[in-house]
């Protein structure tokens, strides 16, 4: 019997995906272990593997498509003796495969009752034209449609061969179709300060549309909800790190250029320890409970093309300097290279984002839920400070701003983590031993 494949779910908060690549063409045979194609998820694109083998009958969404389901079905498999006649009841019964690529057929009797007599409710549900044109739009971008009441036969679909996906239809709520009718009937408007009469047109400058990928999509919605749902709090405190950097200076003396120890490295190092000293800071919100972790999982925002994700550090209190270093430098690579597994991006329990190597003196950064906390850094600067006596003298100082849920973590817990933090910066003795 033919088997079907579906679109996979290649993480738990998965929805839905790009089918990037086919790897694999109609008529081909497969075995198992073979990359049939590549998705594209909200972090990484991924290879997928066949499970099963035999012959590759149809392709049913093709590749560069977007916004595909997860279980959506994509292709189907021929068993081991089995031919295209053997899909045929499959593909003529199965509802998913239809709707894939095109709006459900309708007789052409039953196109005629519904121009003369249009039923409002099935228009909405299934989305079906007063015409006998067909309706290319994906299932979650129907689904969309009928929940917002939106006729799909007036929207302009940008995906593969003109079909219509989700953006389109989250665009066409947000700039519904009589928006521009309603623009071109408004009044002038008059610039006072240069009497010039600008028409309602003019009143935007021309743009250049880059569309959202998965992975930006995702970064939008996960911090809306936490800038919603999450109350933040901020704890800033400036560290002294001459000593660190004459540390570092010494251990990277006589090291080959891959073995070196940068700033972020100590950083990372002074915040597991730190971690491991106040352990109540490690924690995250679960409603009717707080979770205090026992291993501190660090998050490292690594910026990459189109987005942000965060590999992870995991038990990095119980590793060196030196091997926090390396594993750092490969999960940043592999992120940037778009091939980090998801068990190497998901989870963590605090979050560092580090902007100091591009010249920012201070910032707040936004919590990463469910984590507590995400601690911010800044560029190590020269400034002028007072010691005990009144004296000026000048010392290279680090701006580092904890952002804390305080459902999860008080303002003295947050200030014991930073004191810590600041101890094994200002001392990097302490982080090797």
């Amino acid at each position: 019997m033919p088997v079907q494949i579906l679109m996979p779910a290649l993480s738990p908060t998965m929805t839905e995906g790009n089918l990037v690549k086919w790897h694999k063409k109609e008529g081909e045979s497969v075995e198992i272990g073979d990359i049939l194609a590549e998705i594209e998820t909200d972090k990484a694109t991924m290879e997928v593997e066949s499970v099963e083998e035999g012959t590759l009958g149809k392709i049913i969404i093709p590749e560069g498509s977007d916004d595909v389901a997860v279980n959506e079905l994509i292709a189907i498999l021929l068993e081991e003796g089995e031919d295209v006649s053997a899909m045929e009841a499959m593909t003529s019964g199965a509802s998913s495969i239809e709707s894939s690529v095109s709006a459900p057929k309708v007789s052409a009797a039953e196109q005629e009752r519904k121009i003369s007599k249009p039923d409002s409710n099935i228009s909405q549900i299934d989305n079906i034209p007063s015409s006998k044109s067909r309706i290319f739009a994906t299932p979650v971008a129907k689904r969309i449609a009928a929940d917002k009441g939106l006729n799909l036969s007036t929207m302009q679909g940008s995906g593969p061969h003109g079909r219509i996906i989700k953006a389109d239809v989250e665009n066409a709520i947000t700039f519904p179709t009589g928006l521009a009718t309603e623009l071109e009937k408004a009044p002038k408007i008059s610039n006072n300060i240069i009497g010039e009469t600008m028409a309602a047109d003019e009143l935007f400058p021309s743009y250049t549309k880059v569309k959202t990928n998965n992975m930006r999509k995702v970064i939008a919605k996960r911090l809306t909800e936490a800038k919603q749902t999450v109350p933040h709090f901020y704890l800033t405190i400036d560290c002294h790190i001459d000593a660190l950097l004459k540390a570092r200076l010494q251990m990277n003396d006589n090291v080959e250029k891959h073995e070196k120890i940068s700033v972020n490295d100590f950083i990372i190092k002074a915040m597991a320890c730190a971690m491991g000293d106040v352990p109540k800071a490690n924690a995250s919100w679960a409603g009717d409970h707080i979770k205090i972790y026992d291993r501190v999982d660090i998050s490292v925002a690594v910026a990459i093309d189109g987005g942000l994700v965060t590999p992870i550090l995991r038990g990095s209190e119980l590793k060196s300097l030196g091997a926090l270093s390396q594993e750092i430098k490969k999960l940043a690579t592999r992120a940037r290279e778009g091939s980090l597994k998801p068990q190497e991006f998901q989870g963590g329990t605090v979050s560092l984002s580090n902007l100091g190597m591009f010249g920012i003196k201070e910032f707040s950064a936004v919590i990463n839920p469910p984590q507590g906390c995400i601690l911010a850094v800044g560029a190590g600067e020269k400034r002028p400070i007072i010691n005990n006596k009144g004296d000026i003298s000048a010392a290279t100082v680090m701006s580092c701003t904890l952002s804390v849920d305080h459902r999860v973590v008080d303002g003295a817990i947050g200030a014991q983590f930073l004191k810590a933090f600041k101890n094994y910066i200002e001392n990097p003795v302490m982080m090797l031993k």
